[in-house]
This record gives structure tokens, C-alpha cells and sequence, in this order.
């Protein structure tokens, strides 16, 4: 080694692989693509050998790049890691919070607790990823993750924030106009809203008997949003299946009426909301977001 800044060429190394390109890498990092290109090229001098095959379409790895960024993420993981957990016993709610979630839970819960700790905390700053998918904390960087369903075994440290369960529910206007359900069966004759990409992700099937496919008749509506799902509910499109934190509000306001068939049985089993978090010492900004958000839920959470 004979570049005195190695380790922070290693750094910008890891966050060009991570991200894909030298631009994407540049806006992470507030600097300028030239300035990225320029500490990778002083890494690859240093080291001898070539890292990365550049084309004008994508970056790829070399064997000697691919080896050292295998070694190299973990090694700065667990120093960011180590700098994070000490840093904690300082107190101080500052920095950058990182957060992924889903978008409606996102805009409806995480948000409005953000805008309080803004000003209450003037020096934090976040990243707020409102995604689907399901984020990891630790490939990802991320310093929390809203989860909701059953707990993987893992080694991440999971804080339960709300039990998890689904309400079936429709409009006034709608009810009066194709009559109440009283049962399954009776539901089966009735429109429904579902879930767009994916298979049966609502568990209508666990109601209904038979699963809503694309072919299915009785699904007037599909959307891979929940607000819009909910949206289209109070409208008066169709019956909705749905997790009480997002139409659970819209009962409590009346735009809604929850139908509670079979006892709603599909809640027997316990499932819950959690966030997620790979570090073992809680950072004061994690601390801060933690008890806001579950405050601000409350419990019996605000939308039962």
C-alpha cells in the first residue's frame, strides 16, 4: 500500500460497486463523476491490477475487483457499524437516519413523526426509501426497516410495533346498493378489489375458497398500491381486503364499514408490525425515531 488515502479510495470503490456507476456513486457522495473516476483509477495505480471493465453501458468486476469488494464491504460495514454504536453513548440525535418502508405506512405514519423530530432536532437529517419490496438493513445500509407479517430468524433486532391484521370492508353507498354480505358465500357473488403483482397477496383465497387470478371476474380492480386500493374502496368500486392500518381510518371516519365475516378467523394466527435494525447499541437518532414512531401509533394503535 502506497497511497495514503487507500482507505478512502476502498470506500468510494465499495459505493461504485454498490450503486452500479461513477454517477450514482458521485450523488451518494456530493462530489462530481470525475472526482470518483479519479480516487478508482489512484486505487487501481496503487494496487497493480485492474478492478473494474468500464463500458459506455455498465460497470462490471473484474476477479481481482470482484475478490476485493467481497473483503473490503464487510471489513468498512463493520467499522461504520463500530463508529455507530459508539458514537451512541454520545446522546446526540444528529446525522443521517436511514429508513425504508412502505410507501402508504411511509406517508400516513413515518412522515408525520419525521416533521416532529425535524424540529425538535434540527441537526438530523434523513432517507426515507417508500418502497414494496423488502429492504435489508444490512446489505442496504439501512439504520431501520418497517416489516409486517411473520419474524424471519435472522440477527437483526426486531421492535414490535402493532399487531398485524386485515379487515374486510366496502362503502355505505355500495353496500346499499349490492346488499350486505353476511357470509363467504354470499361474498363470492360480490366485486372485489385486490392486489396487482403477485399472487394472492391479500389472502382472498383464504376467504373466498378460490383464489383471484387474473381471470377471475369478480375482481373489478387491481392496484400494487394500497392508498389507491383504499381510495377506490370509499369510491364504491368493490369490497376490500386490506390491513386495518390502512382502512382502518377510513371506518373510523365513516367512509367505510368494516365487515367482520366469520369472526374474522384469518386474524387468529398473531402477526405484527416491526422494525427492524442490525445494530446492537440503538444510535440516539434510532433511540428518537423508535419511541416517536410508537407513540405517535399508540395502543391500542391510533387507526383500531
Amino acid at each position: 500500500m502506497r497511497d495514503r488515502r487507500f482507505a478512502e479510495h476502498l470506500a468510494v470503490y465499495v459505493d461504485v460497486v454498490r450503486t452500479g456507476s461513477f454517477s450514482a456513486a458521485s450523488r451518494r457522495r456530493a462530489v462530481t463523476p470525475s472526482a470518483v473516476v479519479r480516487q478508482i483509477d489512484a486505487l487501481e495505480k496503487d494496487l497493480g491490477v485492474p478492478l473494474l471493465v468500464r463500458s459506455t453501458r455498465a460497470l462490471s468486476l473484474t476477479d481481482a475487483g470482484r475478490h476485493l469488494f467481497e473483503r473490503v464491504q464487510r471489513l468498512l460495514d463493520d467499522l461504520a457499524d463500530t463508529h455507530a454504536e459508539v458514537a451512541a453513548f454520545d446522546g446526540a440525535v444528529s446525522g443521517t437516519l436511514r429508513i425504508a418502508c412502505f410507501p402508504t405506512f411511509g406517508k400516513r405514519y413515518v412522515i408525520p413523526v419525521l416533521t416532529s423530530l425535524a424540529r425538535e432536532y434540527p441537526s438530523l437529517h434523513v432517507e426515507l426509501d417508500l418502497t414494496e419490496r423488502l429492504a435489508d438493513p444490512v446489505a442496504e445500509r439501512l439504520d431501520l426497516v418497517v416489516t409486517m407479517g411473520d419474524l424471519q430468524d435472522s440477527t437483526l433486532i426486531a421492535t414490535r410495533l402493532a399487531p398485524l391484521d386485515r379487515i374486510i370492508v366496502a362503502s355505505p353507498a355500495y353496500l346499499e346498493q349490492y346488499g350486505v354480505p353476511e357470509s363467504a358465500d354470499a361474498l363470492r357473488q360480490h366485486r372485489v378489489l385486490d392486489k396487482l403483482h403477485g399472487n394472492d397477496l391479500l389472502g382472498w383465497s383464504n376467504i373466498l375458497g378460490t383464489p383471484t387470478g387474473e381471470a377471475c371476474e369478480r375482481v373489478v380492480f387491481r392496484s400494487d398500491d394500497f392508498e389507491a386500493m383504499n381510495g377506490a374502496a370509499i369510491a364504491g368500486m368493490g369490497v376490500a381486503f386490506l390491513p386495518s392500518w390502512v382502512s382502518g381510518p377510513s371506518v373510523q371516519a365513516g367512509d367505510l364499514v368494516r365487515l367482520p365475516l366469520s369472526g374474522e378467523g384469518w386474524n387468529e394466527r398473531p402477526s405484527g408490525i416491526y422494525l427492524l435494525r442490525a445494530l446492537q447499541v440503538p444510535s440516539a437518532k434510532i433511540r428518537a425515531f423508535t419511541e416517536a414512531l410508537k407513540n405517535h401509533i399508540g395502543t391500542p394503535p391510533r387507526w383500531s
